[in-house]
């Protein structure tokens, strides 16, 4: 396992977060440790939502079951964590 550390612009949040994850982590795995920086703190968290990943600017989320390393990102990747 590597770490990878990625750029986490989550949806409602006006701060850019570099959050650390393994290459062997799921999309959901690192949604959630995106989540952990932005929700209840400055992100009111939704009902039922499901968080999805993408890279900065695409218009299609990654596979959730993907993984950073099957998704090919590279250290300091910006993505973007959105409720869908």
């Amino acid at each position: 396992m590597t770490m990878v550390p990625l750029v986490v612009n989550f949806e409602g949040d006006f701060v850019l977060q570099l959050v650390p994850v393994e290459s062997s982590f799921t999309m959901d795995q690192v949604a959630e440790a995106a989540a952990h920086h932005s929700l209840n703190r400055r992100v009111k968290p939704r009902e039922g939502g499901v968080l999805r990943v993408r890279i900065q600017d695409a218009e299609e989320p990654v596979d959730r079951s993907d993984t950073v390393e099957q998704a090919g990102f590279e250290n300091m990747e910006t993505i973007e964590v959105y409720y869908e």
